[in-house]
């Protein structure tokens, strides 16, 4: 099944912003170029100048159809993944969302586009992004069995996760009104030193596999309990603080 056909059962519409663009009212050069691929003519109209399209690059680009879908999201449905990576760099809002919630990365994961979704994960989309009924990309992705996509993005999120994770603790333990005094020195090396770990087992392990960031992400929580544990005490009923922090 087509993403964009609906179940008879379906009382809305609702997936109308994963299915086929209609061309706009008027001839917009910058989508027929993304449609082909065509990187050189996509460069011309942006940089040249003397482009007869120079101008209106911007409008073409951010133009928006009925639903609130701009050309990006046809290009993402057909797998220009390389026209993606161009457009990124003239300040399309690579998380933009349809009016009823819909994401670049529901649209290829509906799509079956595995390389465009790797490609806006590393332009920094927002894998979290649920749409009006509360379905992120990975759900979209299983909801229209894109099976490959669906292990990507589960493979993505446990990434981001962790990361996520590192950064909370390093924000938590910098902040002098969260810490409040409940922690001594040690408490603070050993979560920096945790952190660092985490950050260097990101940067150095080669192709790590879902699971991998999970058990990592669990290692971590595991070293932080007792820490973040002496954080939610209140004030008097925390552990006795070394007099060097």
């Amino acid at each position: 099944m087509e993403p964009f056909e609906e179940t008879a059962a379906s009382t809305t519409n609702e997936h109308e912003d994963l299915g086929p663009q209609e061309e706009p009212e008027h001839f917009n050069p910058l989508l027929r170029a993304a449609l082909r691929g065509d990187m050189e003519e996509i460069q011309q109209i942006f940089e040249d100048s003397e482009d007869p399209d120079h101008e209106k690059a911007n409008k073409f680009l951010m133009e928006k159809d009925i639903l609130g879908r701009n050309l990006l999201f046809t290009t993402c449905m057909v797998g220009q993944n390389d026209v993606i990576q161009s457009l990124a760099k003239y300040g399309v809002d690579l998380k933009d969302k349809t009016v009823r919630g819909y994401t670049l990365l529901h649209c290829a994961a509906a799509w079956g586009q595995l390389n465009t979704l790797k490609s806006l994960v590393e332009l920094e989309a927002d894998i979290y992004a649920t749409t009006f009924r509360g379905e992120n990309a990975r759900e979209i992705a299983n909801r229209y069995k894109q099976t490959e996509c669906a292990e990507f993005l589960d493979w993505a999120e446990a990434k981001q996760n962790l990361r996520n994770f590192i950064s909370q603790i390093q924000a938590t333990i910098t902040d002098p009104e969260k810490v409040q005094g409940k922690l001594n020195k040690e408490d603070k090396t050993t979560s920096i030193k945790a952190c660092q770990a985490k950050l260097d087992w990101l940067e150095n392990t080669k192709e790590p596999n879902t699971q991998e960031f999970i058990d990592q992400k669990q290692q971590l929580e595991d070293i932080m309990l007792p820490i973040f544990t002496k954080l939610a005490a209140p004030r008097g009923q925390d552990s006795v603080v070394s007099k060097k922090t």
